[in-house]
């Protein structure tokens, strides 16, 4: 699984496995289980999501040694800004997850309080000193709320995890990233089944016919050919394995610049300036 390199020098893999709306229980551990035996390495899950226990039942069970698989988590609530409750759900997630330390912990939502965002990352740098978190980052921030977090922030944000699709395609928000040593996450890489409707379809599956793929396969490329993590959801298998596979493509710069010129700036989650998330 090729990889890249965050700015703390660990390394994440490209490509894995998004768990939201993937149901607790039986759902999210044969799914986890199966991805990893496909070959993912990468899975990313959340407090707010409720499957953290069984995701990490799916890893102790893989066989699969620990330190070969990169594991994402998020912190929900921000209780007013309460340590006590905080530094309770950091470890509860820990807990219910089981796996020793979590590979990567975000801050999923900004709060519209900057100096609460503040407090929960020097909470989140003293969880990554102790070695808890091998890494720490943020989620749904836009460039103004990673600025005020800058100028407090003693270790450096490695990812910035956003709604980002064809039609959401984040050009300046990656090259703000980019600018300040930080990497980005899509989720949502096909719009809720946007991209399987209208104009946008049509592109994309012009695209497709020429590389053999489908579309979910090119949009994968796409994200990871503008050096984005990828971690599309499925809980089927024929889908896992086509997500995966979407990996070996290799997409010529033309056709990436026609998904780039898909873009509508259109958002189809919660807008990160409004968001109710973090409550």
């Amino acid at each position: 699984m090729e990889t890249y390199t965050l700015n703390n020098g660990k390394k994440i893999p490209k490509f894995g496995l998004g768990t939201f709306r993937v149901e607790a229980g039986e759902s999210a551990y044969d799914t986890v289980k199966l991805a990893l035996k496909i070959g993912y390495r990468h899975i990313d899950t959340a407090i707010m999501y409720g499957n953290e226990s069984d995701i990490g039942r799916a890893i102790r069970d893989s066989g699969i040694p620990r330190e070969e698989i990169f594991v994402t988590s998020k912190l929900a609530k921000h209780y007013d800004g309460d340590i006590v409750l905080i530094k309770e759900a950091l470890d509860k997630s820990l807990k219910t997850l089981n796996i020793g330390y979590i590979d990567l912990m975000l801050i999923h939502w900004p709060d519209h309080d900057h100096h609460i965002n503040d407090l929960i990352w020097k909470i989140f740098e003293s969880y990554y000193q102790e070695g808890l978190f091998k890494s720490i980052g943020v989620s749904n921030f836009q460039i103004h709320h990673l600025e005020n977090l800058l100028k407090k922030a003693i270790v450096r944000p490695v990812m910035n995890q956003v709604e980002c699709h064809p039609l959401l395609s984040q050009v300046p928000l990656q090259k703000y990233l980019t600018d300040n040593d930080i990497l980005m996450t899509s989720y949502g890489p096909l719009a809720r089944g946007e991209v399987f409707t209208g104009k946008t379809h049509e592109v994309l599956e012009e695209i497709a016919k020429q590389y053999g793929a489908t579309v979910a396969q090119v949009i994968v490329q796409w994200g990871l050919a503008r050096g984005i993590v990828m971690i599309p959801k499925s809980v089927h298998e024929e889908r896992l394995i086509e997500n995966f596979k979407g990996q070996e493509l290799v997409l010529a710069p033309e056709d990436i610049e026609k998904i780039n010129q898909l873009n509508r700036g259109r958002r189809l989650y919660s807008d990160p300036d409004n968001n109710i998330n973090f409550l």
